[in-house]
């Protein structure tokens, strides 16, 4: 089982990212536009930087097993670690998922 602390700080951060999203995409988009007022732009800047916390960002997210909460060996179309799919697999509790030899 992995700590409950990283656990509850990715659910944090997925929490901020869901807050933050529209004011994220509203001030990025002022930011990349070429024919902005550089005006604009820089008060955008200065705006994302001050009020959009860094947890914010989506790639700061960390996938997770959502049995076990292993960050590492995470399978997205399973949404399990390599421990916990191998695990239900042999158990038959995955539909479709068989254990192969040759």
């Amino acid at each position: 089982m992995a700590r409950t602390s990283n656990a509850m700080r990715d659910q944090k951060r997925q929490n901020l990212r869901q807050q933050y999203a529209a004011k994220r995409e509203r001030l990025l988009k002022i930011m990349r536009d070429p024919e902005a007022n550089p005006d604009d732009r820089w008060d955008a800047q200065v705006k994302f930087q001050k009020y959009v916390p860094r947890n914010a960002n989506p790639t700061r997210e960390k996938n997770r097993c959502n049995m076990c909460g292993r960050p590492r060996g995470y399978h997205r179309y399973f949404g399990l670690c390599r421990m916990c799919l191998r695990k239900y697999a042999r158990q038959g509790l995955i539909a479709g998922v068989t254990k192969s030899s040759w």
